[in-house]
C-alpha cells in the first residue's frame, strides 16, 4: 500500500523532535557550558537542515572592516553563497558583518535577564560597520545596495514569563535601540515576532511553536533579499597593519 503522507503530522513531528532534543539536553547534561553548547547545536542543526542552502548557521564572532568585533554569538545565520571568506581559527568562526542575516542568543529559559543578555549580543553585531559595492551588470553598474536589517532573535526551551504583557514590556520597539529582537521561540510554549504593520510584538501560543517560528523566520529571511557585495579591499588594507 502506498505511503499516505500527512502535512500536519510532518509539521508536528518537526516540532516534537526539536522539543525532545532540547529537553534531553537539559536533563542529560549537568555542566552549564555543555548544556548550553548542546542546546545551541539543536538549533544550529535545525537551521542547517531546513533553511535553503544559501544560508548557513554556526556559532561565531562577527567582524567589520574597521577591526571591530561582536561578542560571541550563539547562532549566526549568514550567507555562504556569496560570502568570499569566513575565518576559521582554532575552531572559532569569524564572519564578516556584511554576510550576516540573523543572530540569536540561546538559553534554557525565556526570562527578563536572558532577554536583556540577548539584546546586548544583538546590538554588538548591529553596531558593526558594513561595506557595500556597486553591482556590475551587462549594461554597467547598479548602485550599492543598502545593508540589510539584521534579524535579532532569542531561542529557548521554556517560557518563565507567565503573562504576554510581561514579555512585551521587555521587548523594545524596533526604533528604540540596536538590541531590539525581531523574533524568538520558547519551544514548549510560544513564539513571538515583531509585526512591522503595528510596530508591536505578536506572541503566538500554539501546539507547534517551533515549526511556526521556523516558518516566520523563513519569511523574514526572504524579506531580507541578498546581502550586499562586500568590499574586499576594505578588509585587505589590514594586511599592511601591525598586529
Amino acid at each position: 500500500m502506498p505511503q499516505k503522507w500527512s502535512l500536519p503530522e510532518l509539521l508536528d513531528n518537526l516540532h516534537q523532535d526539536v522539543q525532545h532534543q532540547l529537553s534531553t539536553v537539559r536533563k542529560s547534561f549537568q555542566h552549564s557550558v555543555v548544556k548550553g553548547d548542546g542546546a545551541e547545536n539543536v538549533w544550529i542543526d535545525l537551521f542547517n537542515q531546513y533553511l535553503p542552502e544559501r544560508y548557513r548557521a554556526s556559532r561565531a564572532f562577527v567582524v567589520d572592516s574597521k577591526n571591530q568585533f561582536s561578542e560571541q554569538i550563539d547562532v549566526v545565520i549568514y550567507d555562504r553563497q556569496y560570502s568570499p571568506f569566513i575565518f576559521n581559527y582554532a575552531e572559532q568562526l569569524i564572519i564578516p558583518a556584511e554576510s550576516v542575516y540573523a543572530v540569536f542568543e540561546v538559553k534554557q529559559t525565556l526570562n527578563k535577564a536572558n532577554l536583556e543578555a540577548a539584546e546586548k549580543k544583538v546590538a554588538s553585531v548591529r553596531k558593526l560597520y558594513r561595506t557595500s559595492l556597486p553591482i556590475p551588470h551587462a549594461g554597467g553598474e547598479y548602485p550599492p545596495k543598502a545593508p540589510i536589517a539584521i534579524i535579532g532573535g532569542f531561542l529557548a526551551l521554556e517560557n518563565q514569563l507567565a503573562q504576554d504583557e510581561t514579555l512585551r514590556c521587555h521587548l523594545p520597539k524596533e526604533s528604540e535601540q540596536k538590541g531590539y529582537l525581531n523574533i524568538g521561540c520558547a519551544a514548549d510554549d510560544c513564539f513571538f515576532f515583531h509585526d512591522k504593520i503595528s510596530d508591536g510584538v505578536k506572541i503566538i501560543k500554539e501546539p507547534k511553536p517551533t515549526t511556526a517560528f521556523l516558518f516566520e523566520l523563513l519569511s523574514q529571511l526572504q524579506s531580507c533579499g541578498t546581502v550586499p557585495m562586500i568590499n574586499i579591499h576594505a578588509y585587505a588594507k589590514w594586511l599592511s597593519k601591525d598586529c
